[in-house]
């Protein structure tokens, strides 16, 4: 195992992060049509830093009965039914996707994925939602366990809503782009990435007593 995946599998107690974001036709995940999803997976350097590794995206037809909410739709600009939207159904989306946070995972050391996410608690409802419907019994993400780049956001950069919170960390957000599943996943995973190392730089990780005194105390605590 190299030194790389042993840091990775440590940041965070073996978690893998991957940043996660959906286009939806409403606010009700059992109800509401998922209409795109996009997840950014991540790597580390020898440093211990982390930058985007790779990003899937799909667009995603909507479920058979599911509601399409006019406001939503206006709000997001997405035609359900645009033919050169090139949807594919929930379980393929989501099978190829975790098909790709499955390897990252493996290749980091990691035990299992959580949600990174801007507003976590929506994605991952969606999420969660479109995998019971679709009868997916092994999802590579923790059922509840999510990191909110909000609440981050607020920590690090005194702000909470995504462009803001980019614009104070440096990071370039165009407003024309945003509420397109793809960037909006590549910009929350820049910002995640932004408050994790700036922290590391900062001293806060890895704390003092990381290491082999550490790891041998877990193991007697276990």
């Amino acid at each position: 195992m190299s030194q790389t995946t042993t840091l990775f599998a440590q940041r965070f107690r073996g978690y893998y992060p991957v940043v996660i974001d959906v286009e939806t036709a409403g606010f009700n995940a059992q109800t509401d049509a998922l209409l795109e999803i996009a997840a950014s997976t991540l790597k580390m350097d020898e440093q211990g830093f982390l930058s985007i590794d790779q990003t899937v995206h799909f667009h995603v037809e909507p479920f058979e009965g599911s509601v399409l909410n006019p406001s939503s739709l206006a709000f997001n600009g997405i035609d359900p039914f645009n033919p050169l939207r090139g949807a594919v159904h929930e379980r393929e989306a989501l099978t190829e996707m975790f098909k790709v946070i499955r390897k990252g995972q493996k290749d980091a050391g990691c035990q299992r994925a959580v949600l990174v996410a801007h507003n976590a608690a929506f994605d991952q409802g969606f999420l969660n939602a479109a995998v019971e419907r679709n009868n997916i019994k092994r999802s590579p993400f923790h059922a509840f366990v999510s990191f909110d780049t909000t609440t981050l956001a607020a920590l690090a950069l005194g702000q909470t809503v995504l462009a803001k919170a980019c614009q104070a960390a440096g990071i370039p957000f165009d407003g024309k782009e945003a509420h397109s599943a793809l960037y909006d996943t590549e910009r929350t995973a820049e910002l995640f990435c932004h408050i994790v190392n700036r922290w590391q730089q900062l001293g806060g990780w890895p704390p003092p007593f990381f290491g082999a005194d550490n790891e041998s105390e877990d193991t007697e605590n276990a």
